[in-house]
């Protein structure tokens, strides 16, 4: 299995090509739903690689499918400006989401 990068820039889109993942620069909603869609479908694909700024565009649908779908195992990742989330994102969704403080 291989993974695959939906970015919203060219600079992280370079970089993970750098070593080996295959990927897709998209500027709009659409595009973005289409080429998830796609990679979601997609049997070779086990690692599914979404920029925040890609999350943010398509939010419902990138959590109906990290829900539903075992494979492929989808992930945000920052872009090269850095994390657009608070400082505390993973520790507050774990909170909000099993109810734990951590």
């Amino acid at each position: 299995m291989k993974s695959f990068l939906i970015s919203d820039n060219r600079d992280t889109w370079v970089g993970l090509r750098l070593v080996g993942i295959d990927g897709v620069i998209v500027k709009n909603r659409e595009d973005a739903l289409k080429e998830m869609k796609d990679a979601v479908k997609n049997q070779d694909i086990g690692i599914l690689i979404l920029t925040e700024k890609i999350v943010d565009m398509i939010k419902e649908e990138y959590y109906e499918y990290k829900l539903k779908s075992k494979t492929p195992l989808i992930i945000e990742i920052p872009d090269r400006h850095g994390s657009v989330r608070e400082y505390n994102a993973i520790k507050n969704y774990i909170r909000d989401s099993v109810g734990i403080h951590i």
